[in-house]
């Protein structure tokens, strides 16, 4: 459906045709629509919001509002009655009312701990006290679960049973005292004699997280064993939830953003673009900013030491900002194809030796064949065989030196647990730039005349 299409029908009060139309839409397209409906139409306000939202019917608005972002939730809890909210909440799994609760005012969450009963409550603040980005955090605790004694049939009635208010029936899991002891997919079910024992068919090697785990760890283990859901466990290896693919792609979002953001000099922040504040994306940026600018002032003192190398020979300076430049691009390919590794535990700290000899060999091919291009157009423009000769090797010097500081650094950071995404580009750029402009000149004292 289209946005003109719905202003239409609720500005002619036509719900039958509302309702119908929406009813064809999936819950992210619905979700999509009402946040463009309210940011784009001036005639269309919370009043019209509420409308169409009342008339989606119940499941459906339910999923469509775990789509919606923070600020159109906000709106739509402020504009329905209690009643409304209760029977929103009831269809809401665990973890989306908890991912909804975190990022509503503390006004908005009294009011939905309020329209929720006491057992639902007690989960919600039970999930709330893990500590942030951890395995608890993230996870739910409705799940299907069967004891070791339970046949397939049994076991099938109570998919049945409780299947419709859980997370996922795709994959369930084998308990013994509420201890995690083995899983089986619903596919082993189908397959299985109705008599047999779930005990002789479970799956007893269970890929599991703890509470406290990191949730980037936790992506980690989906990512390699192919998971669609987790199990999380206590101390005493006794399930207490299980993390689903949909929120495991959450966290990748989240940390590749994080990544990013640090990768480009600034602060991570978790409200989107335009949601930010002027003067908040000025705070997240000026620290490195200024960090990156001080450090810059080595450059410019070494620079100022040879004053009468560049007073001889002003040419110098021309080639000052291919090096560097160049510097700082190898540095970056390579920190970034560390961290990327890194990340996807392709490379570990005990591959250090390893990664940076193979970044040297690497850094050899490509300086060669770049010093060599380099030095071919020196003498062809300048007709100066030992400024060509200067360049070239700087060249050389400048290419292996920063793609060893790629490789080193983020494993160094990571070593001293700091996030690898801090030593990338804005940093190894400004080390570059001093290191190279240092090899420059040392190098063109020894071989030009002055």
């Amino acid at each position: 459906m289209e946005k003109i299409e719905a202003v239409v029908l609720v500005k002619h009060r036509a719900f039958v045709q509302l309702k119908t139309a929406l009813q064809e839409m999936m819950p992210a397209d619905i979700a999509q629509l009402l946040g463009e409906l309210i940011e784009e139409q001036d005639e269309f306000g919370e009043k019209e919001l509420t409308l169409i939202f009342r008339v989606l019917p119940k499941e459906l608005a339910a999923e469509a509002f775990t789509y919606m972002d923070s600020d159109l939730q906000m709106v739509l809890i402020n504009a329905i009655s209690d009643r409304e909210l209760r029977a929103v909440l009831d269809e809401l799994f665990l973890d989306d009312t908890v991912d909804i609760i975190e990022e509503m005012p503390a006004n908005v969450v009294s009011r939905i701990l309020k329209a929720t009963d006491p057992a639902r409550r007690k989960q919600i603040n039970e999930l709330l006290h893990y500590p942030e980005d951890s395995a608890g955090s993230i996870m739910t605790t409705e799940f299907v679960y069967f004891r070791l004694d339970d046949t397939v049939k049994s076991a099938f009635e109570r998919i049945r049973s409780v299947g419709v208010v859980k997370e996922t029936v795709y994959t369930c899991y084998v308990t013994d005292s509420r201890r995690l002891v083995g899983s089986i997919s619903l596919l082993d079910l189908v397959v299985a004699d109705e008599n047999a024992v779930i005990e002789e068919i479970m799956d007893t090697t269970v890929v599991s997280v703890g509470t406290h785990d990191d949730q980037e760890a936790v992506a980690n283990l989906f990512s390699r064993h192919g998971l669609a859901a987790l199990p999380v466990v206590d101390a005493e290896n006794r399930i207490v939830g299980i993390i689903t693919f949909d929120d495991v792609m959450d966290v990748i979002r989240e940390e590749n953003a994080e990544d990013m953001a640090m990768m480009s000099a600034v602060m991570p922040n978790e409200d989107s673009y335009f949601k930010t504040s002027v003067w908040k994306h000025a705070r997240s940026r000026i620290v490195w900013l200024l960090i990156l600018m001080l450090s810059a002032a080595i450059t410019g003192a070494i620079t100022n030491h040879f004053e009468a190398q560049i007073a001889a020979i002003p040419l110098l300076v021309s080639f000052m900002p291919m090096l560097t430049g160049t510097g700082g691009n190898c540095g970056s390919q390579a920190s970034t194809m560390i961290i990327q590794g890194m990340a996807m535990e392709e490379i570990r700290l005990k591959d250090f030796f390893k990664v940076v000899f193979k970044e040297f060999r690497i850094a050899i091919i490509c300086s060669i064949i770049l010093s060599a291009v380099n030095f071919t157009r020196i003498l062809v423009t300048y007709r100066d065989i030992k400024m060509a000769a200067v360049v070239s090797i700087t060249l050389i010097a400048t290419v292996i030196m920063s793609k060893l500081l790629g490789s080193m650094l983020p494993m160094l950071a990571k070593k001293l647990h700091i996030d690898p995404a801090i030593m990338s580009a804005p940093l190894l750029s400004t080390m570059v730039d001093s290191c190279s402009t240092l090899i420059y000149f040392t190098i063109a004292l020894n071989v030009l005349d002055f």
